[in-house]
């Protein structure tokens, strides 16, 4: 997985995710969405309307002081979590 971070603001954040698809995306926005001081996650995944881009593009936007980067690694922590006890849950259902 490669990341660019495309544009960062006080309170919001772009970033390329590159080699992701809608699957992944929607977990990662969900997290973020999730996540204390995330206002709005979003991503944009259409090539014919955005001048060709290929890639995801995630949008974080944060309130309260929260700094994006910030929320988004702590949405990426929640998705290790969640992964983590899908997998535990799975493993005892074996």
């Amino acid at each position: 997985m490669e990341l660019t971070v495309t544009e960062n603001l006080e309170q919001e954040l772009h970033v390329e995710i590159a080699g992701e698809d809608h699957t992944f995306m929607n977990v990662l926005k969900g997290a973020l969405l999730e996540t204390d001081g995330v206002a709005a996650a979003t991503y944009d995944m259409n090539p014919e309307q955005s001048g060709g881009q290929t890639e995801p593009i995630l949008t974080v936007k944060t309130e309260d002081g929260v700094d994006p980067i910030d929320a988004l690694e702590k949405g990426a922590d929640r998705v290790m979590e969640k992964t983590s006890a899908f997998n535990d849950a799975f493993q005892n259902a074996a």
